[in-house]
């Protein structure tokens, strides 16, 4: 079992080794996923959590006032608190239309985004539009090869046919957006959504894992919470009780 330094050593992609050195360097496999609507709300959450994440996942579209200078302090804040930006914008769209759509446009997300992701419904061509503009820039992107929402039909073929993308290009696919590992390729993070301290779901078919299922039992890498830890009476003591599950999971992992 490798190490997260240790695949840090072993990936080429540099946005992929750097996850890994700062997983290793925090000691934290936790992300937050940020999903509020306000400027105000988003950068609090990357000031006060920072210091227990390793990535922070942004919608950027949904923020109401959103504003150049909102880029510029999450910047800042991912400099300062070592962490690295994620921009959820599940692109699906062909390749030469996601091309504008991660460079142009109000967001122009490939700037300042360390990492985003896709799905393959359209097929490769997506990658490569994709690739195009951030491989350049030292850009990873992740493949939603499995999704936490019940009735989901990212799964079967469409799993199968992802992965193969994946291992084709290799140079700017990073990894996944997946319940459990699904390949063996160290270089590639599994990141894994709908974690929470206690097993459960939603009501609008969100289904939930704990922190130590999904690291040790489903062998993944980065567990990604939001309401559970953002709307918690006291945010910054529920982020460090998620670090500490998720950590401790994988250094039981590893042993």
């Amino acid at each position: 079992m490798f190490t997260y330094q240790q695949r840090a050593d072993l990936c080429t992609n540099p946005t992929a080794k750097k996850l890994f050195k700062i997983m290793e360097t925090k000691q934290t496999n936790l992300a937050i996923a940020a999903d509020v609507v306000t400027k105000e709300k988003l950068l609090k959450i990357a000031e006060e959590l920072g210091p227990e994440i390793c990535v922070l996942k942004t919608h950027i579209d949904i923020i109401e006032d959103f504003d150049a200078d909102l880029i510029i302090q999450l910047q800042r804040l991912a400099e300062e608190h070592n962490f690295l930006i994620f921009e959820d914008r599940k692109f699906a769209d062909i390749g030469n239309t996601v091309k504008y759509q991660y460079q142009n446009g109000i967001y122009n997300i490939a700037d300042w985004s360390h990492i985003t992701n896709a799905h393959t419904v359209p097929g490769p061509g997506i990658i490569q539009g994709l690739k195009e503009i951030g491989l350049p820039k030292g850009r990873g992107l992740l493949l939603l090869a499995e999704m936490s929402s019940k009735g989901t039909l990212a799964k079967g073929t469409y799993t199968e046919e992802t992965l193969k993308m994946a291992e084709e290009n290799k140079d700017f696919v990073i990894g996944f957006i997946t319940m459990k590992k699904l390949l063996d390729n160290p270089c590639f993070v599994n990141m894994t959504p709908g974690v929470q301290l206690a097993q459960g779901g939603d009501t609008l078919g969100q289904q939930y894992n704990t922190p130590e299922k999904v690291i040790k039992k489903n062998n993944s890498d980065v567990i990604i919470v939001g309401r559970g830890i953002y709307e918690a009476e006291n945010p910054l003591t529920e982020a460090k009780k998620y670090r500490e599950a998720g950590w401790q999971a994988y250094q039981e992992k590893i042993k």
